[in-house]
């Protein structure tokens, strides 16, 4: 029976924390074996976006030993061969602990060349000064919020786009929610997310669509894949005229990862939610 393609990275195993830096410390994942699953190839995606990461533990010392705090920022192309696998990624970004750089820019070079080459595709690293990044503040997500709908709920996993409904009704609206928890396929450890929507075409039912998000509750995929497959159900029930789905996730081991799918080239939006 084949195994999980992140079988053979450090996810579900005791790993050393090593703080030198080592770049063979990253594990990449390949994107076709899901892709195939839900219907696509590298050459057929039905969308274009990006997952933008989110660093909140990096650090370096100073040629004086001194060291330095930073938040990184780092954007993998959704169409790369390979996802980076989020526990690799915190081994790897810890290896700089203990490891001399003169700047921020020779940091980010360093970053920009090893993350790339895992993911086959350019990587756009930003390093952020605290300051920075207070300054940006706390995001409140756009549209209606459907977590106060009264719904009854009973299925907790096998979520489907035959479970979404929409009327024949021409609309333009963004719906998010708080309500997304899905469960990492190697760990079973639960990820927590905001679900965004942003469409313009048949007027998708809020409370199905609810349900539905409800239903990933016990499914289990990573983080990009989920937010792959949402856009897929809802592009099947609403064949909309435009699409755009995106999720900020929760930080698990100072790192969040936020998937933005989309018909369209979108502006992201990477300040954090309250959660994060």
């Amino acid at each position: 029976m084949s195994h999980h393609p992140a079988h053979d990275s450090p996810l579900g195993k005791s790993s050393a924390y090593i703080s030198q830096y080592d770049a063979s410390l990253l594990f990449g994942i390949a994107r076709a074996t899901k892709w195939r699953e839900l219907g696509f190839s590298a050459d057929s995606l039905p969308y274009q976006g990006v997952d933008v990461w989110n660093c909140y533990e990096l650090s370096w010392l100073l040629p004086s030993g001194k060291p330095v705090v930073a938040i990184g920022q780092f954007v993998v192309p959704a169409d790369s061969p390979n996802i980076i696998e989020s526990k690799s990624f915190k081994l790897y970004l810890n290896s700089f602990n203990q490891s001399v750089y003169a700047s921020f820019a020779e940091v980010q070079a360093v970053l920009v060349a090893d993350l790339s080459k895992v993911a086959q595709a350019p990587v756009q690293v930003q390093l952020k000064t605290l300051d920075a990044v207070c300054a940006e503040g706390v995001h409140q997500p756009q549209g209606v919020c459907i977590d106060d709908l009264d719904v009854s709920v009973s299925a907790y996993q096998e979520p489907s786009h035959t479970q979404l409904l929409c009327s024949a009704e021409h609309v333009e609206e963004q719906l998010y929610s708080h309500l997304l928890k899905s469960n990492c396929p190697v760990t079973g450890q639960p990820d927590w997310g905001t679900l965004h929507v942003h469409y313009r075409g048949a007027k998708l039912d809020h409370a199905s669509f609810l349900l539905y998000l409800i239903r990933f509750r016990q499914h289990q995929d990573f983080h990009e894949q989920c937010v792959e497959r949402i856009f897929l159900d809802l592009q099947r029930c609403l064949q909309p005229e435009f699409l755009s789905v995106s999720a900020r996730y929760v930080r698990r081991g100072g790192l969040d990862i936020n998937p933005y799918r989309s018909t369209q080239p979108l502006a992201i939006d990477n300040r954090r939610l309250a959660r994060q």
